[in-house]
């Protein structure tokens, strides 16, 4: 919460400063800009080669029929979760958000005071190839040594992540929206905030009603019934903004549902890791606001579902710290959807406005899959 009332001071600040400050403190914000901006394309690669490695390595853990039947089930929901925001939001955006487009990308009548080019070691594409090519070798080889050396990496990156990028991401969106507020695009993006955040919260619920009904009928259980159980949990998660903090209270739950105690520890922590629907919800809903917004036109259907599918994939990336889930993803949003600077500013700011709510839905979801997994790895499931 504290995170999100700095990005709103960011906000409000930049616009502020962008439409009454002087010339010189706009353009010194503008250089902090582009300079966190090049540090962030600098750090993705490494925060997909070691999360994404770190995360495929461990997955050796378990029994295989289970494990395989989890991971399945978690990308199934997670990109389930993804189509359905994208349908819901080509609907409903483009007849609520501003007709003028803002032009995110396009303003350049202020320029640094100094230009700094940092160049990423790797691009995204190859990160993550690498990430692949390590991560299932070290579970195929069950190289303890391998996978040690790749953890200390990751832990390496979430302390960048937890000491440089998180705090400084308020100034970063301060110049962001200075910039626009100087250029004169501030309000009519202020505009998209409150759908976006209404209408991502809305497709999460839909997404759990989904998931639950479906669990319902294979285990001749009440959908309602198992929601209420799992309230604890969505609420753990909404105030901690983090599924591995709400592990516990997700067990506790999960175990009400009566699912046999073997499954509950093991897919619980498993899917606080891979199952991401509430997280591919929002980055749907924010991605086509985005897009929209920038451009006037909504990505397409054959465009969006490669990113989609891929976002499965790397969302397995995503480290336990606030905004994970839109850092994982940066690479992809610049290299697929094509988002520049000021794009990928209004990408983490929309995210991390409403972070808790999808990590809530992430959290809540895993129950389903859960009783779905009992169900039919007792044979308890009839046709």
């Amino acid at each position: 919460m504290k995170l999100i009332i700095r990005l709103l001071l960011g906000v409000a600040v930049g616009v502020l400063l962008g439409l009454y400050g002087p010339d010189i403190l706009i353009q010194l914000l503008v250089t902090l800009k582009m300079l966190f901006g090049r540090f962030l394309s600098f750090t993705v690669p490494l925060i997909i080669l070691f999360f994404v490695t770190s995360g495929i390595g461990s997955l050796h853990k378990g029994s295989g029929r289970i494990l395989g039947s989890t991971v399945f089930l978690s990308y199934l929901s997670t990109i389930g979760a993804g189509l359905v925001a994208y349908c819901a939001a080509v609907g409903v955006l483009p007849s609520v958000m501003p007709s003028v487009t803002a032009n995110l990308d396009g303003a350049k009548e202020i320029m640094p005071l100094v230009e700094i080019n940092l160049v990423p070691l790797m691009d995204i594409s190859t990160a993550l190839v690498l990430a692949f090519m390590f991560g299932m070798g070290i579970s195929a080889t069950q190289s303890k040594t391998l996978l040690k050396a790749v953890e200390q990496g990751k832990c390496i990156i979430e302390l960048v992540l937890m000491n440089a990028i998180i705090p400084l991401l308020p100034f970063y969106i301060c110049g962001v929206f200075a910039e626009m507020g100087a250029t004169g695009t501030a309000f009519k993006t202020l505009k998209t905030f409150a759908w976006v955040m209404a209408l991502a919260v809305a497709l999460h619920w839909v997404w759990l009603l989904i998931m639950f009904t479906m669990a319902g009928s294979i285990a001749r259980k009440n959908p309602l019934s198992m929601l209420r159980t799992m309230l604890p949990a969505y609420m753990t998660a909404l105030g901690t903004l983090s599924s591995a903090a709400t592990i516990p209270v997700t067990v506790n739950c999960v175990r009400k549902l009566n699912v046999n105690a073997h499954v509950v520890d093991f897919t619980v922590p498993l899917c606080a890791t891979i199952h991401l629907s509430g997280s591919a919800t929002t980055l749907t809903v924010c991605t086509i606001a985005v897009v929209f917004l920038n451009t006037g036109v909504l990505p397409e259907f054959a465009q969006f579902v490669p990113f989609l599918a891929t976002l499965g994939v790397i969302m397995v990336a995503a480290p336990g710290t606030p905004g994970g889930g839109v850092m994982a993803s940066l690479g992809l949003l610049t290299s697929m959807m094509g988002f520049g600077d000021s794009a990928i500013a209004m990408m983490i700011a929309l995210y991390l406005a409403q972070d808790g709510f999808g990590t809530a839905c992430n959290v809540m979801g895993d129950g389903a899959i859960a009783v779905i997994i009992d169900t039919v790895s007792q044979g308890r499931w009839r046709s």
